[in-house]
């Protein structure tokens, strides 16, 4: 297939999105190594100090450790439901796979503060507010729509004959799914587990509905530092979790190819 050469214009356009998209890092960077004991742009001075600050920081600490197991607690569930029910939509195609296709992934059309309201006026009759239980609840239903649609694309994309010639050589439709169709699925599940770990780590505003004085996962407790302090500490503690999403992009990267993971 032939390809067309890209454009000049073309590259200024991506050049200037991407310096775009990248300029708060021109400024949170610098941030997070002043001397300053607020912040200011260019820092007065120049120090590591802020980065040791986040270890001692025991609200800081005691957030990341809440935010990574809930991230990694939502991202097991997120696989563990969205897998078999891709799987009923694409291959075992009911009646209305379009409409439910729809229904399951509507969360996402919804602004998060309003979802957020919701959760919160139903979660409250429960008991669930400011429980870690809660907080999964809530998270599910922003990271289940993404589950669903990545694998549900990479089922679609998938050669269907391979599983039908092991079908016909006396495989049971479990042995079919488990040697061949997860396999193949590969790049599909390592992105889906991407997409919901960093959905999950990140999400503030249905965390901030959620959370309370006995749990408090990294993004709100860093909104309220911001609120009570305004020391470089947050923009140090940014650039760390900047370097960590990086750190799970390469990942993806070396394991399955961004673009056999996210192009389809």
């Amino acid at each position: 297939m032939d390809e067309r050469p890209v454009s000049p214009a073309l590259k200024l356009l991506a050049f200037l999105m991407f310096a775009f998209l990248l300029a708060p890092l021109i400024v949170v960077v610098p941030i997070s190594f002043s001397g300053d004991s607020y912040m200011m742009f260019p820092p007065s001075s120049w120090s590591v100090k802020w980065y040791p600050a986040i270890f001692a920081d025991g609200k800081m600490t005691a957030a990341f450790w809440t935010s990574l197991l809930l991230a990694c607690v939502v991202t097991v569930l997120s696989l563990v439901i969205a897998l078999p029910a891709a799987f009923a939509l694409v291959r075992l195609k009911p009646r209305g796979a379009e409409a439910l296709s729809s229904l399951f992934t509507a969360p996402l059309l919804l602004p998060t503060i309003v979802l957020g309201l919701a959760i919160l006026i139903v979660f409250a009759r429960f008991g669930l507010l400011a429980t870690f239980p809660g907080l999964v609840a809530a998270h599910l239903v922003v990271t289940l729509p993404y589950a669903l649609r990545v694998l549900a694309t990479a089922l679609s994309t998938l050669p269907i004959a391979v599983e039908e010639a092991a079908s016909t050589l006396g495989a049971s439709p479990f042995t079919v799914f488990r040697r061949i169709t997860l396999p193949m699925m590969k790049s599909g599940l390592i992105g889906t587990t991407a997409l919901c770990f960093l959905v999950s780590f990140d999400e503030v505003v249905l965390s901030l509905f959620m959370t309370g004085p006995r749990i408090q996962t990294l993004p709100v407790a860093m909104y309220h530092h911001v609120e009570q302090q305004a020391d470089p500490l947050v923009a140090a503690l940014s650039v760390l979790l900047v370097v960590l999403t990086l750190l799970v992009v390469l990942v993806v990267d070396r394991t399955s190819g961004l673009a056999k993971t996210f192009v389809k």
